[in-house]
């Protein structure tokens, strides 16, 4: 009977392979070239739904031009926190795109954390203005940290407002990537604090379908780029009406989400991020717009990332094989 090699990767393993944001930055950006070029095959995601507010999703994707086809088997619970776990939880499957077979299966949490910073970058890339110095974290978990990372890569910060609701992950927050990113960062007791000094501002809290979101009006300055990556959970549709360009990572998964109760007082976004990559679609277009990128989670953010990692691993000697 022939065997098949299967490449495992744990969490553990994914981490040592050590992929760099700077390059998980432009592999997400020459995904979304694809996507733009209409080289995509991403059909919607199907998801269940055990308990409120929380999700496991099934998300393909095949990339032609990286030579990535595969899976991710997600979840996001967002009550984990209180049984110890971590919100965000799956494996993704790597499939060889000649053969079919697989070739790995791994741990898919930290790719969803880093490529998640990464297309928030990525974005704001197009729609913020490139002299933005100072930066707004409200949420200061996992996301909290990896926007952060991945704005620092393009953009030139030195300042940083960081609000949790929690003080003790605020000062873990501050302590920790003041230090991994030499850069000032300040603890603030109000999320306004956090939004009207900054240039760069980026929520990420749980995805809530019926949020109390606390940014207003005239919170997010003239000029102004922001990330919600807890879709519209922060942002008051008084706040979401004042923006100037709200952009997405795919109309049609946006759709979806309206469909089911979520942004119900969110503007139509002019632009998904493969129309503004190509040029499709025009980005920033003066220095007072106000801009906001809603990027939803898409499963090409994933397999974008995931080639490279079990390159980096077969080269490394990382991982543990298995006969398929």
């Amino acid at each position: 009977m022939t065997t098949y090699p299967l490449l495992y990767l744990s969490r553990a393993d994914v981490e040592r392979v050590n992929l760099d944001m700077a390059t998980i930055i432009k592999l997400l950006e020459t995904a979304f070239c694809e996507k733009g070029a209409g080289q995509v095959e991403m059909p919607p995601k199907p998801g269940i739904h055990t308990m409120p507010d929380a999700f496991i999703h099934a998300m393909p994707a095949y990339i032609p031009a990286l030579r990535s086809a595969g899976i991710k088997w997600v979840s996001g619970y967002p009550e984990n926190f209180k049984r110890g776990l971590p919100y965000i939880t799956g494996l993704l499957i790597l499939n060889d795109v000649e053969t079919g077979m697989p070739l790995a299966v791994m741990d898919c949490s930290w790719i969803t954390a880093m490529r998640t910073g990464a297309a928030t970058a990525v974005s704001a890339k197009y729609l913020a203005r490139p002299e933005s110095k100072t930066a707004g974290i409200l949420a200061c978990g996992v996301q909290g940290r990896t926007n952060l990372e991945a704005l620092k890569v393009l953009f030139p910060i030195e300042r940083v407002y960081a609000y949790d609701i929690l003080k003790d992950v605020k000062q873990a927050y501050v302590a920790e990537m003041s230090a991994k990113l030499d850069v000032e960062i300040v603890g603030v007791k109000m999320p306004m604090e956090a939004v009207v000094n900054s240039d760069l501002v980026v929520t990420s809290g749980p995805i809530l379908k019926h949020p109390a979101p606390t940014i207003r009006k005239d919170w997010l300055q003239a000029g102004a780029f922001g990330s919600a990556v807890d879709f519209d959970s922060y942002w008051t549709g008084e706040a979401m009406a004042q923006i100037d360009r709200i952009s997405t990572d795919d109309h049609a998964q946006f759709q979806y989400y309206q469909s089911v109760g979520y942004f119900q007082h969110t503007p139509k976004p002019y632009a998904d991020l493969g129309e503004l990559v190509v040029g499709s679609k025009p980005g920033r277009q003066s220095a007072e717009e106000r801009t906001l990128a809603i990027n939803l989670g898409l499963a090409m953010d994933d397999m974008a990332v995931a080639p490279e990692i079990y390159r980096r691993a077969v080269e490394m000697g990382i991982g543990t094989w298995l006969e398929l």
